[in-house]
């Protein structure tokens, strides 16, 4: 089936969200490793992408380790310097594709709060024609729920959607229910599969 409409995760396919980098920088990687080793730091991640409050999670969390309080509260502080930049190509691809007509989609894992950060930094995530964010609806990929959610709210054809992540076990959910999809590793590579689908030339997708 042709794809007729395009879905992009966020994070790592549009913009760099790296927290390693950002406490590699300030505690060098050995302190970094330990804290991530003695703090749930992904889990309470895990946690706002599924609609906790920010800050009060994150300062719980920090309030339970007050060994490394100041280190857990850049979370919500300094969440900014996390996603650091945006990924230009991928940007220009999102933005050629609706130039083209093509609906152009977000399924992202994402809290409430750091998604109203992101919008505000990044004001290309105010341009898709529909987003489907994790904390707003309570679930987050890959379960097979979320990605039901966006079937429904677009009414797209399953087999007519493609779908860029940068995770394995996100591309193999929306696999697993007909989508067509793509690992995100690289823009090159993501354009190369676009323009394979048949949705930009290679003009457009440089």
């Amino acid at each position: 089936m042709r794809a007729e409409a395009v879905v992009f995760d966020i994070g790592n396919v549009l913009v760099k969200w790296d927290p390693e980098r950002f406490y590699d920088a300030r505690l060098g990687k050995e302190a970094r490793q330990r804290l991530f080793r003695e703090v749930p730091l992904h889990e309470m991640n895990l946690g706002l992408d599924r609609g906790d409050p920010f800050r009060e999670s994150v300062y719980s969390l920090a309030e339970a380790h007050p060994d490394w309080a100041e280190e857990i509260r850049h979370w919500h502080d300094s969440w900014l310097e996390f996603a650091h930049s945006d990924i230009p190509q991928s940007i220009r691809l999102l933005r050629q594709l609706r130039q083209n007509g093509v609906p152009v989609f977000a399924l992202s894992n994402f809290g409430i709060g750091t998604f109203d950060l992101a919008r505000e930094a990044f004001p290309v995530l105010e341009e898709f024609d529909h987003a489907c964010i994790s904390g707003h609806l309570g679930c987050i990929k890959p379960d097979p729920e979320i990605y039901q959610i966006l079937e429904q709210q677009t009414g797209i054809a399953p087999g007519a959607l493609i779908f860029a992540d940068d995770r394995p076990e996100n591309t193999a959910a929306a696999q697993a229910r007909g989508w067509q999809t793509h690992l995100f590793t690289t823009p090159e590579g993501w354009a190369a599969r676009l323009v394979e689908a048949g949705l930009l030339t290679a003009k457009e997708a440089q």
